[in-house]
């Protein structure tokens, strides 16, 4: 694929993106379900929607002050994170599935004084309306017709948006805001079952959404549908540069209708987590199979692949129905968040949709690198993307492809002010020269390609001093058919320093008969496991291996929680 032209204009604060909505008029900004239909909203309207917003927060006192929001992906969170940010404020981005005492006692600790909710929240905040240590200010988006919208502290999104018109009238304008000054709070997802509060500044995300735009191959003509939570930052950074670019975003309002709204979306583009593609890789092959198809489908793919040493490339045709369960428009899926399979690149590439790895942590905004869509290399996540430099911490270790393998630091500026009240960890977060220690494992090619091989804290100490890192036999276990999740942990042997590796696994349901015994699915699972083992060194082999009978417990970008796997 050749390099093309980055249609898009580098954004200088999020006051400067603002300023581009209002002159794209009627275009609609973001797509959404509602019942049955489908409804849009015009950058115009959405530009003076943020903009009152501002205004409404300013006259209530609010201006300038920490405000959390949480809820749905829509367009009222998209533009609450703007109004906040804009206005001068700190905008605090919840994740929804936290129990409501968590979140509670979150915002107590960053001193939050309002937040902004979807409106099966309001029931949930009434403990909180009563008596929170910092909460003044509850502001649901919407209320059902029988909620206290006359309550102590309560000011409903659309009483906040009429003082707003009133501020405009009056004169309100914007304030101008220091770059660096703070402006975002993200709690970590806590997949190793800590949570720090990272601090942001609108230089931080600012430079990563123009990284983004930089580097991806998305244009102005193109549609994406908004499926991973947007309090995750890699989402929130892709909203952003989403509506830098200047084009539309759909909202998939429930994974239950993932392949509904697919249809209706029709989107080009799609960002997700490994987890996803995995599952619409799976997904493909076992309609096939149901359908008695699937060596018809492995014999023009073959055919497919020599026709393009050619020069002929007719994945298009070939392959309108894979692609027609995605909408029919799908041709690539940037990908990040967790480690992907490189099976998956090329199992998409196949069928016509290119596969884009990027690689980020939530303290960087979150984006490091990204493979570049027209030089990509099997396995990398490619080089660090322009606002940063990454390297390789010397350790002397010479992997066996040459290169030195070490943790990844980043330097740049999308790299975080530091954690909120805890000088302790940020004393641990940064080398003495001023690099972040992003905990990840990996090495750099002679292009300086980023190739990562593990995480620091999920390292595997076998008695003999090797070290393994589990993620990469994850990534083999994931080309198992029969396995649709696994994590591998090292088991000590009683009364010995013994360490098994141990594949804890979740079976791919759908390829056994209904009623399998839970051994006839183990027997089929270990045999792969022997054949697996006979690639990997001794030292990598897996030992022994458990089944589960249910999925293991994620976060909400759906990253498997480690720490809780025993």
């Amino acid at each position: 694929m050749k390099k093309t032209e980055r249609i898009f204009t580098p954004i200088e604060s999020l006051k400067h993106l603002h300023s581009m909505f209002a002159p794209r008029g009627d275009m609609a900004v973001f797509r959404y379900p509602s019942g049955k239909e489908y409804l849009s909203i015009s950058y115009a309207d959405f530009s003076h929607r943020v903009l009152a917003e501002a205004a409404g927060l300013a006259a209530a006192g609010l201006a300038g002050k920490r405000i959390a929001v949480i809820g749905e992906t829509s367009a009222d969170w998209v533009a609450t994170y703007l109004a906040v940010v804009m206005g001068g404020g700190v905008i605090i981005p919840m994740d929804k599935e936290l129990a409501i005492s968590e979140i509670e006692g979150f915002l107590a600790g960053v001193d939050a004084e309002a937040i902004v909710y979807s409106g099966d929240f309001h029931a949930k905040f009434a403990n909180a309306r009563a008596s929170h240590k910092s909460l003044k200010t509850f502001i649901p988006m919407t209320l059902k017709e029988d909620a206290e919208a006359d309550a102590r502290g309560v000011l409903p999104m659309e009483k906040l948006r009429e003082q707003g018109e009133k501020a405009l009238e009056e004169g309100y304008a914007l304030p101008d805001r220091d770059s660096e000054s703070l402006a975002v709070m993200l709690f970590t997802s806590g997949t190793t079952g800590t949570s720090k509060c990272v601090m942001l500044c609108e230089k931080n995300i600012c430079s990563c959404v123009n990284a983004a735009c930089a580097t991806v191959n998305f244009s102005p003509a193109d549609t994406t549908m908004s499926v991973l939570p947007l309090h995750h930052t890699y989402e929130l950074a892709i909203m952003l540069a989403s509506l830098t670019y200047g084009f539309t975003v759909c909202i998939n309002d429930s994974l239950r209708h993932l392949m509904r709204n697919l249809a209706n979306y029709q989107p080009t583009g799609l960002v997700l987590v490994p987890l996803f593609v995995n599952t619409m890789y799976k997904k493909i092959w076992d309609e096939v199979r149901k359908k008695g198809k699937e060596k018809l489908l492995r014999r023009t793919v073959a055919l497919s692949n020599r026709l393009r040493k050619v020069g002929i490339d007719l994945r298009g045709t070939l392959f309108k129905s894979v692609v027609g369960a995605f909408g029919g428009r799908l041709s690539k899926i940037i990908c990040g968040g967790a480690p992907l399979n490189p099976e998956m690149v090329k199992g998409f590439d196949d069928f016509g949709i290119q596969i884009c790895e990027g690689y980020g942590i939530t303290e960087c905004s979150p984006l490091i690198s990204v493979t570049p869509y027209y030089a990509p290399k099997a396995g990398s996540v490619g080089p660090a993307v322009p606002c940063c430099e990454a390297r390789i911490s010397p350790t002397g270790n010479q992997n066996d492809k040459g290169f030195e393998e070490g943790e990844i630091q980043v330097k740049g500026d999308n790299v975080m002010l530091g954690y909120y009240n805890n000088p302790e960890e940020n004393a641990k977060a940064f080398t003495e020269d001023g690099w972040y220690r992003t905990g990840d494992v990996g090495y750099m090619d002679e292009d300086g390609y980023i190739y990562i091989t593990g995480r620091m804290k999920s390292v595997i100490v076998l008695e003999n001093g090797k070290n393994v890192f589990p993620e990469e036999i994850e990534e083999y276990l994931g080309n198992i058919e029969e396995i649709a999740e696994a994590v591998v942990v090292g088991r000590k042997e009683a009364d010995s320093d013994t360490v098994n590796l141990t594949a804890i696994v979740y079976p791919n349901k759908d390829l056994f008969p209904e009623g399998c015994e839970s051994e006839e699915i183990r027997k089929a699972i270990y045999a792969k496991l022997l054949e697996l083992n006979k690639k990997l060194p001794s030292f990598k082999k897996i030992k022994d291996l458990e089944l589960r009978d249910t999925e293991f417990e994620k976060t909400t970008s759906r990253k498997i929680k480690r720490h809780l796997v025993k």
